[in-house]
Order: structure tokens, then sequence, then C-alpha cells
């Protein structure tokens, strides 16, 4: 079944300054060089787009401080501007209504994070290599995008690097060419991508094959999983990632079929805040392993975000309750099936936890500066649970399970969720949907299916 499309609203109103409607992308590649030592990226960016439904006589990009050598437009020179971290493109010639054009940016400089009021976003330089966290608006950090989580695309990345960094990135691994000192790593991600979830990791990393398989997807297939990481980090790793492989398989049972051709995992050497998702692949911190699998349920967290926020991608950031919701709703299924506290306890502990913090956050549109609040979080997974609740655990997992397949590679928002879970349920879900959705008081713990 084709995934339902969200048509573009236009402006995200979390972050009015990033992406442009007027068009959509529909593929990227990337060809680029990095040396670690100066923190240089250079290279280009090819877009290939289609012009939305009126002619396009200039359109935008997102892209950060970097050096403009040339920018084309259908391989013609285009007049430019670039500034405050938009590069303004006017065409030789307006593109008409609905027509393909192809962008090309050549650029170079030295990357940095795209500062937030949650710090640093997007291309991080670490002491030896560098790794990219872009969630929410960090991509033009390295890469000339239309950074709107609803405008997916494909994706070729080629970098050229030092031939004893490892290159990572998202999508599978097509060539490695070592030429003199350096090698290019040439990755594909077919599987249509929102620009902040489009990463790669650089650093001098082993190798680990966790399950092998075929990426060629099947009903009976095994998903390849592959994990990048300090050698001397191997001992703890083997301990706090050994379930990864029944996690995907449970999932798999629970959401459907994995949604892309292979999942990563990159420990980087650095610490980390927290894990963070990109699509087909995960990135932690040393700090998350210790041999006793204390981080384990961030491994499941990142790991069901590639079924809730990678491969069901939210239109814009006001739904993002739906990504950290499920995920957060998955750890706790996932200790369930583990032999760990049932969702029932975990839900009673962030009902407690919640009732005593301030009840001023609404779940279904939490506005820019709560967006990432642990409450959220927290709220979202307890939304999950009262619907299992009030359905029932039949029906809960069917509409799980066919929410994931139905909308796979699509774009959604909260709205069509709510429709979506009506099907299931034998009464009006309204009230349920106002309480935990809308209105910012928390309602009484959730009740009933267990």
């Amino acid at each position: 079944m084709s995934p339902k499309q969200v048509p573009p609203s236009g402006v995200d109103p979390y972050f009015p300054t990033h992406g442009d409607a007027r068009y959509r992308v529909h593929r990227y590649e990337l060809a680029l060089d990095y040396r670690p030592g100066p923190n240089r990226l250079g290279g280009s960016a090819r877009l290939s787009a289609v012009a939305g439904g009126a002619a396009l006589a200039e359109f935008a990009l997102d892209l950060a401080e970097f050096r403009i050598g040339r920018v084309l437009v259908d391989g013609k020179a285009a007049h430019y501007t670039h500034r405050a971290g938009k590069l303004r493109i006017r065409p030789a010639k307006a593109l008409a209504a609905g027509a393909a054009f192809t962008v090309e940016v050549h650029y170079t400089g030295n990357p940095k994070p795209v500062r937030s009021q949650w710090g640093g976003l997007g291309w991080e330089e670490l002491t030896d290599g560098a790794l990219v966290a872009s969630q929410p608006i960090g991509a033009s950090s390295w890469y000339p995008c239309n950074d709107r989580p609803a405008d997916k695309a494909s994706y070729q990345i080629s970098i050229t690097t030092p031939s004893p960094y490892t290159v990572v990135a998202s999508g599978r691994l097509l060539t490695r060419t070592t030429r003199s000192s350096s090698t290019t790593w040439v990755y594909e991600q077919s599987a249509p991508t929102a620009s902040y979830l489009v990463t790669v990791s650089i650093g001098q990393y082993e190798t680990v094959r966790l399950i092998e398989g075929s990426p060629t997807p099947s009903p009976n297939r095994t998903v390849p999983q592959t994990a990048y990481l300090p050698a001397r980090l191997l001992p703890e790793f083997t301990i706090d990632f050994a379930r990864q492989a029944r996690m995907m398989h449970h999932f798999e049972e629970l959401f459907g079929p994995y949604p892309f051709g292979e999942y990563a995992v990159v420990v980087a050497d650095e610490e980390l805040d927290v894990p963070v998702e990109a699509q087909g692949l995960a990135t932690f911190g040393t700090n998350h392993l210790d041999g006793s699998r204390t981080s384990e349920r961030l491994v499941a967290h990142e790991l069901a975000h590639q079924w809730f926020g990678n491969s069901v991608t939210i239109a814009d950031w006001r739904h993002i309750w739906l990504n950290e919701g499920f995920a957060k709703y998955a750890e706790w299924l996932w200790s369930e099936h583990a032999g760990g506290r049932s969702a029932v306890e975990h839900a009673a502990a962030a009902h407690a936890l919640l009732a005593g913090l301030p009840q001023d956050l609404r779940l279904g549109d939490p506005g820019r500066k709560l967006m990432f609040d642990d409450r959220l979080y927290q709220r979202g997974g307890l939304t999950v649970h009262a619907l299992r609740c009030e359905l029932g655990d039949e029906a809960f997992f069917r509409l799980v399970k066919d929410w994931a397949v139905r909308h796979r590679h699509g774009v959604v928002g909260t709205a069509d969720f709510t429709a979506h879970a009506d099907r299931y349920a034998t009464a009006p879900l309204d009230g349920l949907f106002q309480d935990w959705l809308n209105d910012p008081l928390l309602p009484p713990l959730p009740v009933g299916a267990r």
C-alpha cells in the first residue's frame, strides 16, 4: 500500500526560517572530501527537485557558513546570495510550475554545529574524527538542503578521508576505494529520508558484524546489522548490545517488517548526552557502554525510531510526540518482553514522575521551547499506553502494526493518527485524545486491558 502523504503545509511554525515549501527534493548526491586534522570539508551537492504549483523565479536552500564556489541550476550558472544560513538562488530563467530541475552547489569550509537553544546541532568535530547529529535543524551544518522533515528524498553520499578512518553514513555501502593515502566511501540510501535524519560518522573504528544478511527486502530476510566502535570497547559492547538482534525480531513482530535495508550502530569515541537516531543508523557515546546493559532501554528507543520517526515521518515538529511517544513505549514493550518491568509498571512510574512536575505541557503541540522536554517523552509513552488500555491488546497491536505498515516511508500528522486509531475502537476516542494530547493537566493513570 502506498504511504499517505501529507501535502507540505508551508512554514513550520516552530522553525519558520527553515525550509522552502515552494519545491520538493527527490534526490541528493553529495560528493565530499573531509580532512579531520584541519576539520576541512569541501565538495559538491547535486539536488534533483520539482517545482510546486507556481513558477519559481527564485528559491532557497539551507546552508551554514561555507564559502560557495559556484551554483548551477540545470547546468547553468545562477545568481545567488548567501547569508544567515540561507542560500537564495535565482536561476537564469524562471522554473515553470511543476518543472523538474537540478541544483548543483560547490562549497568548502570548516563545518561547525548550528547554534540553537539545545546547543550545537549537526556536524561536530571530535577529538579524532567527526559525527553528525542534526535533529531538528542541524542538517545545513554540512550540506545544502531543503530542511523540512516533510521533504523526504533519496541520498547518495560519497566521502573521501585519510585511509586510517572509517566513514559510516546513512544507507548501504556501495563501494570503498583506496587511492594513495585516501579512501572514498560511497553510500546509497534509497528510502525517502528527511534531511535531519542523514548522518555521517568518521573515526578510527573497528567493524563488527552483529547479524549477516541480505539487504534485499523479502518476507523472511534477516536484517543486516553492523556496529562501528573503538576496538578497546569491544568487551563492553558485546554485552551491552548482545540482545539487539532479538530486539529487532521482536519489533518486527510488533511493528511490521524493518523499513530499511540494514541497521548500523556507531559508538563514537566521545561521551554524548543522549544517543541520536538517523535513517538506518543510531549513534551512541562511550558513556552508553558499561558492560552491564545499563543503557539497553536506549538501544530499544533508537531502534524503534526506525519505524516511528524515520520511516513514518512527522509533517512538522508540532507532531514530535508521534516519534518520541512510540519510541518511549517501545522501551517499555521491550522491557516487558525481556523479563524486566512490565509496561504497566513503567507507566505507573512515569505517571508518578509527571504528577510531581509542572502541568504546562500540551503534548499535541508542545511549542518549540518544550519539544524535547523529558515530560514529552514520558507523557507520549503514557498516551500510547492509555490507548492500549482503552482498546485492549488485540486491537491495540493491530493498530500499531497497521500504522507503521500503511504509512511506511510516508509523512503524517497527529490528525492522521487519531483518525487511524478511531478505526480500531468500539467507542469514540475523542475524550481520550483531548485529555492526553490537548489538555496540559495530567489525566489519571490509565488502567484497563492489563
